[in-house]
C-alpha cells in the first residue's frame, strides 16, 4: 500500500519556528554571558545604602558576608547607637575593637599624607552645614570658628585598645572610609574560601579580582557628573576595565543643597577653613589596592583640589585616579595610570 504524502503547506509554520528560534540562540550566545551554575548573585542593604557581589564558587557565601558587615557596622556606624564609635563619640566608652583600629589607622595615614585634608573628626562642620539635615541657618564665622576648635586628626589617638581625645565633645566620622573598608572585608571572605573571581560593591564602591562571568575583565562605569540626572538615568562618562583592584568614587555634583538666595553649598567640607569646598573638581575616583585607601584620598581630592591631588599622586605609587573637573565651563579628565 502506497502512502499518499500530505501536501508540503503544512510544514511551513513549523519551518517558521525553527528559523526564530535558530536566530534567538544565534544572538543569545553572542549577546548574553555563558552560564555557569558556580556564578552567583547577592544583594541587600548595608550602611544605609546598597550591596551587590557576583562570585564564582560552589558555595553560597552570602551569610558570611552579610556577617562581616554587620561586624563593620557595628564597630564604625554613626547610625548605630550601639556602635563602638557612637560609644566613644558619646562618652559612654574609650574602648576600641579591632576593626575600629584598622580603620583609624589607615585613616591617620591618609590625613598625614594629604595635610589633613581627610580628617574623621570633621563631622560637626559637616552637620552644622546642613548635611544629614537641611534646615536652620547657615553658621556664621564665629559658629565655624568655634565648631573648629572640636576639630583636628591629631587630636584623637589610640593606645593599649583606647581612645583618647583632647576634648571630649570631638567625636569621629568614618563615613567617608567605611563603604571602601566594607568592600575589603567582603573581599577578605571571598579570599579565604578560595574564590579567584569576584567583584564586591557598596554604594558605588568597589572591589575586582581575577575574570567576570563572561570570561573578560570586570568592567566598571565612572557617573558623567550631570546634575539633572535622576539615579535611574545615570549617563557613564566612561567604562573602564580592570581587574584586581579596588575603586571608589567621591563627587560634589548630587550631594549639595541651594540657599534662598541662590548660594550652592557642597557637601564637601574643609577642615583647614571649616567651609565648603570651591574648586573645579566635580568627582574623583581613585584606584589603589585596598577599597578604604581608595576611598580615603577620593574624599581627600575633592577637598583639596586639582593642583595639591596632582602633587599628591606623585608620591603615591600604588594609586591610579581619575578626575573630572571643569575648565571654563568644559568639562575634562585628568588621568593617572587609566
Amino acid at each position: 500500500m502506497i502512502l499518499k504524502e500530505k501536501p508540503w503547506t503544512w510544514r511551513i509554520p513549523f519551518l517558521i519556528l525553527l528559523i526564530i528560534g535558530t536566530i534567538y540562540a544565534i544572538r543569545r550566545d553572542h549577546t548574553q554571558p555563558e552560564t555557569n551554575s558556580n556564578w552567583k548573585r547577592d544583594q541587600g542593604a548595608v550602611f544605609g545604602t546598597f550591596y551587590h557581589a557576583i562570585y564564582e564558587s560552589d558555595t553560597d557565601l552570602k551569610a558570611e558576608m552579610e556577617e562581616a558587615l554587620n561586624k563593620v557596622d557595628a564597630s564604625l556606624s554613626m547610625f548605630n547607637p550601639k556602635s563602638a564609635v557612637s560609644r566613644i563619640n558619646q562618652n559612654e566608652s574609650n574602648k576600641t575593637d579591632s576593626l575600629l583600629e584598622v580603620v583609624f589607622a589607615l585613616a591617620q595615614t591618609v590625613s598625614q599624607k594629604t595635610d589633613g585634608c581627610f580628617d574623621v573628626t570633621v563631622a560637626p562642620l559637616v552637620n552644622a552645614w546642613g548635611f544629614g539635615y537641611k534646615n536652620g541657618a547657615l553658621p556664621d564665622s564665629a559658629a565655624v570658628d568655634s565648631l573648629k576648635d572640636l576639630i583636628g586628626w591629631q587630636r584623637i589617638s589610640i593606645a593599649n585598645h583606647m581612645v583618647k581625645k583632647d576634648d571630649k565633645r570631638m567625636v569621629m566620622d568614618f563615613s567617608a572610609i567605611a563603604k571602601g573598608f566594607g568592600c575589603d572585608v567582603v573581599a577578605n571572605v571571598f579570599r579565604s574560601h578560595g574564590v579567584k573571581n569576584f567583584m564586591i560593591e557598596i554604594g558605588g564602591e568597589v572591589v575586582v579580582e581575577g575574570i567576570n562571568d563572561k570570561g573578560g575583565l570586570w568592567r566598571v562605569g565612572v557617573n558623567k557628573p550631570e546634575e539633572d540626572q535622576s539615579l535611574d538615568d545615570e549617563e557613564m562618562q566612561e567604562v573602564l576595565k580592570m581587574t584586581n583592584q579596588a575603586m571608589a568614587t567621591s563627587g560634589n555634583y548630587r550631594n549639595y543643597y541651594t540657599t534662598k538666595d541662590g548660594q550652592r553649598i557642597a557637601h564637601t567640607i574643609d577642615p583647614h577653613t571649616g567651609y565648603p569646598v570651591q574648586h573645579s573638581i566635580l568627582s574623583a575616583t581613585v584606584f589603589a589596592p585596598s577599597c578604604a585607601e581608595a576611598d580615603a584620598f577620593a574624599t581627600s581630592f575633592m577637598v583639596m583640589g586639582l593642583q595639591k591631588a596632582q602633587e599628591v599622586l606623585k608620591h603615591e605609587p600604588q594609586l591610579k585616579a581619575y578626575i573630572i573637573y571643569n575648565e571654563n565651563g568644559n568639562n575634562k579628565v585628568f588621568r593617572k595610570g587609566i
